[in-house]
């Protein structure tokens, strides 16, 4: 009974975690282990803030990633390989639309790509480089290298590219966000069909009531 109950707490943590990036496993642990000890009020309260925050992070990544979708569609529009893909010619070309394309490309970056940029900040300032500076490396890389590119160095610009790997990364952990937060209230809904107390067998064969939450290893219910 304890054990189910833990791994309840566990998983939480781990939800409320797992898209801030660089944090200490050691940390989670402990916080795991604290909402184990606390009292029904107390977790309950613990429960609500998390879901709070857990949704208004969904709620942000929804947001980035269809503002970061609409603005793609220029960005794609703009873009010669996809031009000559639709065989548009030059029909969508016009003076300065290579300064369009880097100024869009440039929002897109910066507002879509933010989370990842400080995720990946977290992760190495915990020393722990994960998902979030991988892909935040990838996205960096190809919006430098094509505003050089814009700026006079020879190359080609990697814009449409850029656009699309952030969008896909966005709408990948919107997605993935609803569905852990949709675990977890299941498995919140399941732990609140748990007993309070439980019946302990003493040693001498009486049989006694404590709280769940004061349950130790070895404790015969």
């Amino acid at each position: 009974m304890e054990d189910r109950e833990h791994m309840h707490h566990d998983i939480a943590d781990d939800m409320h975690s797992m898209h801030e990036g660089g944090h200490d496993h050691s940390v989670n642990a402990e916080m795991a282990h604290d909402g184990h000890e606390m009292g029904p009020g107390h977790m309950g309260h613990d429960e609500h803030q998390r879901h709070d925050h857990h949704a208004h992070m969904i709620r942000d990544f929804q947001s980035r990633f269809l503002v970061c979708l609409v603005l793609t569609v220029p960005v794609l529009l703009l873009s010669e390989p996809v031009q000559m893909l639709l065989h548009l010619g030059t029909k969508l070309q016009f003076p300065g639309s290579t300064w369009v394309l880097f100024v869009l490309s440039a929002f897109i970056y910066v507002y879509g790509g933010m989370p990842f940029l400080k995720g990946m900040f977290e992760e190495l300032k915990a020393r722990t480089p994960g998902m979030m500076t991988l892909i935040a490396m990838a996205i960096t890389v190809a919006f430098v290298y094509s505003a050089a590119v814009s700026l006079g160095l020879q190359g080609m610009v990697f814009y449409w590219e850029l656009a699309t790997l952030i969008d896909i990364m966005l709408v990948g952990h919107w997605l993935e966000m609803k569905s852990v937060m949709g675990a977890s209230r299941a498995l919140e809904s399941l732990a609140r069909l748990m007993p309070s107390d439980a019946h302990v067998i003493m040693p001498d064969g009486t049989v006694m009531d404590h709280p769940v939450a004061h349950l130790a290893a070895g404790d015969r219910v």
